[in-house]
């Protein structure tokens, strides 16, 4: 799916996570993140210079979920973050608070922002249940490039990753990648070009597509409006 330097206008309602540079996901992880998204962050919010505890219960599984996601083991995560296996471990398994420093590191080694845990404010809920995603929840990423994408999916945590991903024109998603798994979208408004192994398409409103992901491929918007895709991708890669 998606590897995108992003930026553009997020969908009105939408919570906005400007992510740090899209960690290079993993040695083993899809390239998918690696190979063009590169993000740079915004100052997370109640970050600052303050190391307050922060007092959310669901971090440490919502971390847990990113670096599976990523394809990181804990050893990858401490080297990127600087803190030690111990500690990130305790934390994945709730038996640690972090300080809003720790999770501002933490974070940007995932290739998202403190506000990534946050989105819904300070003392917000999981998202109904792990069931249900309500639209003034959706998790924003936005790239450099002219992408914002926006998760449609709860958590990683399950073998289904929806993504709702917002194109200006003239953006694209960085060279060809693979990953392991398998993805397939619509195109919901405008024009994608698409380019799957040695296979080039152009798809308008209501078309759709599906591939093996350890085909390389890329995509961008031809177009001179906004190009806006929903993906579904297995195993969640994003």
């Amino acid at each position: 799916m998606p590897v995108h330097k992003k930026s553009g206008n997020a969908p009105q309602g939408e919570t906005a996570v400007q992510a740090t540079p899209r960690v290079q996901r993993a040695p083993a992880a899809s390239t998918r993140q690696s190979a063009a998204r590169k993000k740079t962050p915004a100052a997370p919010r109640g970050a600052g210079s303050s190391d307050e505890a922060a007092p959310l219960d669901w971090i440490g599984p919502e971390i847990k979920s990113l670096r599976k996601a990523r394809g990181l083991s804990l050893q990858d995560l401490s080297a990127l973050c600087g803190k030690s296996i111990g500690f990130l471990s305790q934390l994945e398994r709730g038996k640690s608070k972090p300080t809003i420093g720790a999770l501002h590191d933490v974070a940007a080694a995932l290739g998202v922002q403190v506000s990534w845990f946050f989105p819904h404010g300070e003392s917000a809920e999981p998202s109904d249940g792990g069931v249900v995603v309500r639209r003034e929840r959706r998790r924003q990423l936005t790239f450099d490039s002219g992408i914002a994408d926006y998760l449609l999916s709860p958590n990683l945590s399950g073998q289904l990753e929806l993504l709702w991903s917002v194109m200006a024109p003239g953006s694209d998603s960085g060279d060809a990648y693979q990953h392991r798994g398998e993805e397939g979208g619509v195109v919901i408004r405008g024009t994608l070009e698409l380019w799957v192994g040695e296979q080039h398409f152009v798809l308008e409103e209501g078309d759709s597509f599906t591939f093996e992901s350890h085909t390389p491929h890329r995509y961008r918007n031809p177009g001179s409006t906004p190009t806006e895709i929903v993906w579904v991708i297995t195993p969640p890669s994003y």
